[in-house]
Formats: C-alpha cells, structure tokens, sequence
C-alpha cells in the first residue's frame, strides 16, 4: 500500500491534480472559520451548546461546522445541490428542460448555468431566513447572539450578502475541482465536511468514557457498529449484476477475427451517494421552514413530524430516498441508447435480440436490482437514528455520513487508480481493481 502512494506522486499529471485539489480544499476550509459580521461567536456557541435540534444537527453535518459557527459558508453547498434536484424534476415536466438533457454537451452547458442561477435564488431566500434565526434567538441570560446596532434590516442585508458570496464560491471551488483536480467536486465538499468533524466526535466520545458517562462496553459496541456499517456498505458498493455481450466475427481485409465474450456490469447501487444527498436536503426544507413559526402550532406539528426520528419522517424519508435512487438511475443509464450503442458495433446479449428487444431487457433487469439497492439506502440513511437516539451519539457516526464518506472516498480512489493503471503501475489493489460507479 505505502508503495501504491508512492507511485501516486510519480505521475506528473496526477501529482498535479491531487496538489490542486488539496489547495482547493484547505481554502474551503479557511473560509468555514470566517465568521459573519455583526455575531457574537460566543453566544452563538453557547445557544447551540444547549439546543439539542436534530435538524441543526444534520444540516451542519452536511456543511462541516459552519452553520453552528454561522461562518460565511454556513449554507454550504446545499442550495446548488436543491437547485441540481429542481432542475432535474424539471425535465421530466418540461419539454423544454427535457430536450436541453438530450442535446449533450451543449445541453449540459446550458443546465449547468440555469443551475447556478437557481442556487444564486435558493441561497438568497435560505440567507435572508438564516438572518431572521439568528435575530431571533437568544441566550440563556437572554442576550441576542446578534450586534443589537445591526438588529433589522441592516443585519438581514449583510448576512444574505456573505452568505450568498459564499455559497457562490463553494460551488466555484467544485466545479474547478471536478474540472482541474481529481474526483467530483461537489461530492468531495461534503465529503470534507463531514470528515472535518471526525476528530471532535472522537474526542467527544473520548470524553464520555473518562469521564465515565459512557460505558466501555458501548463503546466498543458503537465502533463496532460502524465498522460493520461501512463493510456493509462497501459491499453494496461493490455488487455488480455481470450481463454477458458477445461480438461476433469480424472480417477485416484478408483477416478474420474471432468473436469476443464481454460483460456489461449494471451495479446495484448504480446511483450511489446521490439519493441520501438528494433526499436530505429535501427533507429538511419543512423544518427548516416551521423553525421560523415558533408561534403557530400547526407548524410546530410539522416540525415535529419531520423531526429525524420521528415515524413520519421516516416512512417519507425512505420513500423519498426509493424515488430518487430509480430516478437518478434513469438519468444516468439510458438502456435504449446502451442498447443502440450495441447494435451499431454489431455486439448482442445471447438469446435477446438486438434493438428494442435488448433495451426492454436491460430496463427490466436494471429495475429489479435498483429496488434491493434503494432499499439498502434507506435502511442506512433511517437505522443509525436509532443508534443516534438510543446511545446519544454524535452525527458524524449516522449512515447517511458513513454512506457519504465511503461513496465518495471510494469514487476518489478509482479515478487514481485508473491513472496508475494507465501508467502501468499497480492499484490499491493486487487481485483486482476499485470498482467506482464510473467503471
């Protein structure tokens, strides 16, 4: 393995990308700690050392601590993500969305900029709601956690302004890794965030046993749990349904060639990571939005219904998760154009005719192991609440953090992997190569 890394460093090209992306990283994570002007950081601190609000809980998971810090990346990435999923839904309403997903690179080009405008909207209206939160709360003394010259519009002003700058250059930052570092951008902001608070949930579980609020035999059962989790997971990740292709003979020139036996791989979490992050940030949207109708008590019961936990929340919460695994994978894996693709260069699934023969083949197929795959996501994204609630756990050791880590950590890896094999050295792996959803 330490030889592995070795080599990772002797490919220009690669060394390159890595370094880029180290770079990119270490100033997401300078401007997490760039507080926004006119809070008190102590009080701020001192509020959200008493609440016990699972949906602060979450949504600050997902932007590595700086919603708690209300730093100017305290909306992380989330609204482009929410804007990722409008624009989406919105092409299998809208002709006009629909045909801009099927023109290509052009298409993409398009959709990607409508996206950006989308997340410019989402985080001016998320901003503005943030700065009314943070003009309402207050400490237990009573002191407000906001400048009491900045109450009002002014404060509402500033902090839509930084929050909104900074959400922009979030994004900017994953697109310019995706483009120019290695791995998805996107994906590994989060992925960063979530790791960002490795180290305080150990400490604070450290604490917990000497300080003898924890019993080491929960310990060990908790760490057991998310070793076997992430095993779980890494194993679903892995699981592929092999289709065979055969080629026929070839006649080139004078020669003959003979025909080839391949396989199609179709996963069974062909959508990965995507669905838990799609459906999170969906699911926080009616808390977030009773959270600032503390006096109506319909919206209170709203809350609570969406409240992590909650039986409510989640039967939505795995039915939303379901809905998003199928819907992703039809965005990404378009049977009737595999099935095209193969008739063209003359290759054909033994006993299915090519055409639409073999499109309705691989859409049924694909259909019955995207079920066991979305279900497998909902049950991690919904059981570790039970941990989480049970043995007061921190965030960081939920599914849907373990399901993200693993996801993204292990579509970085094959991408290395891929330049070290193109350069004829060895993988991570000596039997066998890190099979990432791109493979």
């Amino acid at each position: 393995m330490l030889e592995t890394f070795a080599n990772v460093f002797k490919i220009p090209e690669l060394r390159k990308k890595i370094g880029f992306t180290i770079l990119m990283v270490f100033i997401y994570r300078v401007g997490g700690h760039i507080p926004t002007p006119g809070i008190y950081p102590d009080r701020l601190h001192e509020f959200f050392l008493q609440s016990q609000n699972y949906l602060f809980g979450l949504f600050d998971m997902f932007v590595g601590g700086s919603f708690k810090k209300a730093t100017i990346f305290a909306l992380g990435i989330m609204p482009y993500i929410s804007s990722s999923i409008i624009i989406q839904l919105f092409g299998t309403v809208f002709p006009y969305f629909h045909k801009l997903q099927r023109e290509g690179a052009e298409g993409r080009k398009k959709l990607t900029q409508l996206t950006r405008y989308g997340t410019v909207i989402l985080a001016l209206v998320q901003s503005i709601a943030v700065s009314v939160f943070l003009q309402s709360i207050r400490t237990q003394d009573g002191l407000p956690v906001v400048m009491e010259s900045l109450i009002g519009w002014k404060f509402s002003t500033i902090t839509a302004i930084s929050l909104v700058t900074g959400t922009i250059f979030i994004m900017w930052l994953g697109e310019q890794i995706t483009n120019r570092g290695i791995g998805n951008g996107i994906s590994l902001i989060i992925f960063i965030g979530i790791v960002a608070q490795l180290p305080v949930a150990v400490l604070a579980e450290i604490q917990q046993l000497q300080a003898g609020t924890r019993h080491p035999f929960v310990e060990l059962l908790v760490v057991g749990i998310v070793i076997a989790m992430t095993a779980f997971i890494v194993l679903m990740y892995q699981a592929t349904r092999r289709i065979p292709i055969q080629t026929p003979k070839k006649v080139v020139g004078t020669k003959m060639y003979a025909g080839q036996s391949t396989v199609l791989p179709l996963r069974i979490n062909m959508a990965g990571v995507i669905p838990i992050i799609f459906a999170s940030s969906l699911m926080m949207m009616p808390s977030l939005v009773a959270g600032f109708f503390k006096d109506s008590s319909i919206m209170d019961d709203i809350g609570n219904f969406f409240r992590p936990g909650n039986p409510v929340y989640s039967i939505l919460f795995g039915l939303v998760i379901i809905f998003f695994t199928y819907f992703y994978t039809a965005i990404i894996f378009n049977p009737v154009d595999i099935a095209d693709n193969l008739k063209r260069s003359g290759g054909f699934i033994p006993g299915i005719r090519p055409g639409k023969k073999t499109a309705e083949f691989l859409d049924n197929v694909l259909t019955r192991i995207t079920l066991p795959g979305s279900i497998f996501l909902a049950f991690i994204a919904i059981v570790p609440f039970l941990l989480i609630n049970s043995l007061k756990v921190s965030f960081f050791f939920g599914g849907t953090s373990v399901l993200i880590v693993v996801g993204v950590a292990l579509d970085t890896l094959q991408q290395v992997e891929s330049y070290l094999q193109t350069r004829n050295y060895d993988g991570f792996m000596k039997r066998g190569s890190l099979r990432g959803r791109r493979s």
